[in-house]
């Protein structure tokens, strides 16, 4: 697990949050158009922002939720590019929000991978507790950004990002574009239910603070009734 920025205090109190994946989620995957590989992106010059992406994180921001991001990146441990090529590029990414007037708080890469690839970092090969759908990633990613579990969600883009949720008991939304690849493994629906699943971020976005915001009506009338 590597933490990748900081905030200044370790003393805030704990407030919203929304832990975000990164590919498929915050960027688009990369393609190739002559080989047609698609991988994710391992350079600041591959970074595509997904619709809807700047105008859902503005809204929660207004909202007054902070945001992390926790991202399986195990191409290092599979010999595909190098650790420091996945930090280059996950800074550019919080450079690039934050030209949109967005503060992502806190950085959270899982580099592992059960077995590894053909000239992989032997470092990052074999079992851990950060990788997604273990919820290391996203504990460390709370604790570091005072998010208050029970007011914390995980958006994301895979049934991984789903489970990962579940087990670090927050809540779940997920991104499911309804023209997924035929190669996608959640191409005919996720395999587990998040609370919450849209085809584009920003209805996503919406969506989140209108359930927080019933909850919150909820919680209010049944203190005024007791």
């Amino acid at each position: 697990m590597t933490p990748e920025t900081e905030r200044p205090s370790t003393f805030a109190p704990l407030g919203p949050g929304v832990i975000l994946d990164r590919d498929g989620t915050l960027i688009d995957v990369v393609r190739d158009e002559e080989t047609g590989t698609v991988s994710v992106a391992f350079h600041p010059d591959q970074l595509r922002l997904l619709p809807g992406v700047v105008e859902g994180l503005r809204a929660l921001a207004a909202a007054g939720y902070g945001f992390a991001i926790a991202s399986n990146q195990p191409g290092p441990a599979k010999g595909q590019y190098s650790a420091l090529a996945v930090e280059r590029t996950n800074r550019a990414l919080v450079d690039l929000l934050a030209a949109s007037g967005i503060t992502v708080a806190v950085v959270e890469v899982c580099l592992h991978h059960p077995v590894g690839g053909p000239g992989g970092d032997a470092r990052w090969v074999g079992d851990c507790s950060c990788r997604k759908p273990k919820p290391g990633l996203l504990l460390n990613a709370m604790a570091r950004a005072h998010f208050e579990p029970a007011r914390t969600w995980m958006l994301g883009d895979s049934a991984a990002d789903v489970t990962a949720a579940r087990a670090a008991h927050v809540r779940a939304a997920l991104v499911f574009p309804t023209n997924r690849c035929e190669i996608c493994p959640l191409r005919a629906g996720p395999s587990v239910t998040p609370d919450l699943v849209s085809a584009r971020f920003d209805e996503l976005a919406e969506a989140i603070i209108e359930a927080d915001r019933v909850a919150e009506r909820a919680r209010e009338s049944g203190l005024l009734q007791a």
